[in-house]
């Protein structure tokens, strides 16, 4: 009898294994039937590289999970395709360097995020030469500088 009770309790753990471990594409779609997200899934969590869409079937956003959290490096489009942003995710909060890209004003900014906050400098570019650093602390600015002499006094030690 208690030979018969492990061999089913082996059994099960290995059968349950399986179906936790079972790694899937799946596919999500809006009501009228058009692909809303496409991408791995690990039972329950998102897992690995996802794509998102718009209703249009324009890409809206694509980028890494991890157990069910945006982790790694995403992408973020407009309607009609354009880059808005990009930058670095770590277990759902912006970090590190992030580019926002405003098309109308065809200015670039580069920011530094820390656990979901503008943290550190702020470099905006315009015709992809730099005119204007910012520097943010917990989501405040706190200087702003538009000659590289005025920088480097106000910040000997910054290191972009």
């Amino acid at each position: 009898m208690i030979q018969k009770l492990c061999i089913l309790l082996v059994m099960f753990s290995f059968s349950g294994n399986q179906i936790i471990a079972q790694k899937e594409y799946h596919y999500e779609y809006y009501p009228n039937g058009v692909l809303k997200a496409e991408g791995w899934k690990l039972g329950e969590y998102k897992v690995d590289f996802w794509h998102f869409y718009y209703p249009n079937g324009k890409v809206s956003k694509e980028g890494h999970f991890r157990n069910n959290k945006k982790n790694g490096y995403w992408y973020f489009y407009s309607e009609n395709s354009k880059l808005l942003k990009e930058g670095h995710f770590v277990y759902d909060k912006a970090e590190k360097w992030w580019i926002i890209y405003d098309i109308a004003a065809e200015i670039t900014r580069k920011y530094q995020y820390k656990s979901n906050k503008k943290e550190g400098y702020c470099l905006l570019y315009k015709n992809n030469k730099l005119f204007k650093a910012e520097r943010y602390i917990n989501d405040k600015k706190t200087g702003e500088w538009t000659d590289i002499f005025s920088f480097k006094r106000d910040n000997p030690n910054a290191s972009l």
